[in-house]
């Protein structure tokens, strides 16, 4: 069986697979954990352990050193990203509920969903686009995308939108593996090969993991077109001045910014992940996580196809490619495109 191929033909599959095997388990096997406990229960409810190590190999993937080019690129994509999330942030906590909508067909959106929703690309699906539709220095601009993964850029976003306070201390615990990890993959090439296949490693667990804190029930109720309407938020609220900033500070023709108007897959762990530190959150992450998952799901089939559309009548004649160093890691340690915890899957 093929099952390997079959799940890297699904957009974000690698961790929408195992997430929705978790979550079946959750729908139909509630007190499955409680039931086999040991190692089984560990597995199907140690998100944040396994969300860890997962972070700590993504910060040893990443080189320090890269091209101008490729870092001008990365940078302004990842910028701009997180400034528009920022300011729909805002605008958001102008509008909603602290507890978020609770009745209506809104029922569900909160803040910590449309931040986690707006402020991660999905890196893979952008790097694949742009080996399509891009140069190579486009191609590899995913480098600083990594960047985005985890909760520190949410947390960040909502501290200074106002919606919640971090103390340092929780910053600092939140950034604390991915820094390790960067160190140790910089100071030693022969430890960041070691850690660096980790990340791509630890997907599966961590999303089947996540999965079982989904109940499939909430997807029957209005929360699925809600989904669909929070991802086709993402992609126009972010691709605008995604476009913009790509074509007048990335020197691109503004592929490259819809190609970053998605959302990761790593997203549908943050709601859990910044309720683990800020407790205030906690009654959001049912809504938030599933919503996600649809924003994932939905974006990765739509940014693609605007981004071909986008590509025909306004990416033509496009600089001859040159190979960059994306400064990220293959998984012989050596510089280039190779797969990191984001990869071809996220």
């Amino acid at each position: 069986m093929r099952l390997k191929d079959t799940i890297d033909k699904i957009p974000g599959g690698l961790m929408l697979a195992p997430l929705l095997l978790g979550a079946l388990c959750r729908t139909f096997a509630p007190d499955a954990p409680n039931y086999f406990k040991g190692f089984t229960q560990g597995i199907m409810t140690g998100v944040v352990p396994i969300l860890a190590v997962w972070f700590f190999c993504m910060g040893a993937s990443i080189k320090l050193s890269a091209t101008g080019t490729v870092l001008r690129k990365s940078g302004t994509l990842v910028i701009t990203k997180f400034l528009a999330a920022w300011v729909i942030t805002i605008v958001a906590t102008w509008l909603l509920p602290p507890e978020g909508i609770q009745t209506g067909f809104f029922a569900g959106l909160s803040v910590l969903a449309i931040v986690c929703a707006m402020d991660m690309t999905n890196g893979g699906l952008y790097a694949s686009l742009m080996q399509t539709y891009g140069t190579k220095e486009e191609a590899g601009a995913f480098v600083l995308t990594s960047i985005e993964s985890g909760p520190l850029m949410s947390m960040i976003i909502l501290g200074a939108s106002g919606v919640a306070h971090f103390e340092p201390q929780i910053f600092v615990g939140a950034i604390l593996p991915f820094l390790a990890g960067f160190a140790l993959g910089n100071l030693d090439p022969k430890l960041r090969a070691f850690f660096t296949p980790g990340g791509m490693l630890m997907i599966p667990f961590f999303a089947f993991s996540l999965g079982n804190t989904v109940d499939l029930t909430n997807l029957l109720s209005p929360l699925a077109g809600l989904g669909v309407l929070l991802a086709l938020s993402v992609v126009v609220l972010t691709a605008i001045p995604l476009i913009l900033a790509d074509r007048f500070i990335g020197g691109g023709t503004g592929t490259a910014g819809l190609a970053a108007s998605s959302t990761a897959g790593a997203a549908v762990a943050n709601p859990l992940a910044i309720a683990a530190v800020a407790p205030q959150f906690s009654g959001l992450v049912k809504t938030a996580t599933p919503l996600l998952a649809i924003c994932v799901i939905v974006t990765s089939i739509v940014v693609p196809i605007l981004t071909g559309l986008w590509y025909r009548h306004f990416g033509k004649g496009m600089a001859d490619q040159v190979e960059p160093d994306t400064g990220i890691a293959d998984e012989a340690g050596h510089p280039g495109l190779g797969h990191t915890a984001l990869g071809s899957h996220l």
